[in-house]
């Protein structure tokens, strides 16, 4: 990764921070986006420690605010080479109980981020002679769940999306790929576990039925992100990758 530059969207917490503090220890230079400016502790650390990396507040929902982003990362670093699309939420709830102002928060956070953003760094990516995508999906995107109407339809979005970019841009040498977690132990997986009314232990503990017997680590995802973005994989495109221990085969 180096002499690379990394554009991480959701990079505050969870998968995002662990994805930046890869590409960054790896030797890429990082962008750090996030709409929580506590990211900027992010990228100062980063610095402290040798590396590159640059914080970028954003709302990515908006339009100008990804042409923002664009716009920043070609000036500080001239171009970008990788793209990780992670900005993410989740709303447990079947669609009876999820309003429409719910539906859209997801919609728009989980696939419309994707959308907007990659259309304003694709063209940077051509300028540069190809790059690699990795949007996060989830296992909830290949096989749904539970009381997640919402989130299930926002990630099988993002599986499908990833299919077609992958299509669509792959004589640009622009690979597209997208990772899909299971149960990982961050912020979010307490959030959902919150939404459910279910004590973190206990959502974890639950875990211990599948096949691995545990959730998994951000740093597990974050290494299945530099797969993907780096040269081994340079035949691989329009892929969902799976990284949840065996949760899916049941």
């Amino acid at each position: 990764m180096k002499d690379k530059v990394a554009v991480v969207t959701g990079a505050a917490s969870g998968i995002g921070l662990a994805t930046a503090e890869a590409f960054a220890s790896e030797g890429a230079s990082v962008v750090a986006v996030d709409i929580d400016p506590s990211g900027a502790s992010l990228a100062d650390r980063i610095s402290a420690e040798g590396g590159l990396a640059y914080f970028v507040e954003a709302d990515l929902t908006s339009q100008d605010d990804c042409a923002s982003v664009a716009e920043t990362v070609q000036h500080v670093y001239g171009g970008v080479d990788v793209l990780v699309n992670n900005a993410g939420v989740i709303h447990r709830a079947t669609i009876l109980d999820t309003s429409e102002a719910d539906w859209d928060r997801l919609m728009d956070v989980n696939v419309k981020t994707i959308y907007l953003l990659s259309r304003e760094i694709i063209p940077l990516m051509v300028q540069r002679g190809g790059g690699s995508i990795i949007n996060t999906a989830s296992g909830w995107g290949l096989a749904a769940g539970p009381r997640a109407a919402a989130y299930c339809a926002s990630k099988g979005a993002v599986v499908q999306l990833t299919k077609a970019m992958a299509i669509d841009h792959a004589r640009d040498g622009v690979r597209v790929n997208c990772v899909c977690p299971g149960d990982i132990d961050t912020p979010m997986l307490e959030a959902e576990a919150k939404g459910l009314d279910v004590p973190r232990e206990q959502f974890l503990a639950e875990a211990t039925e599948r096949p691995m017997g545990r959730v998994g680590f951000a740093s597990e995802v974050a290494a299945s992100i530099l797969y993907l973005a780096g040269n081994e994989s340079a035949f691989v495109t329009g892929t969902s990758l799976v990284i949840d221990g065996g949760g899916l085969l049941g």
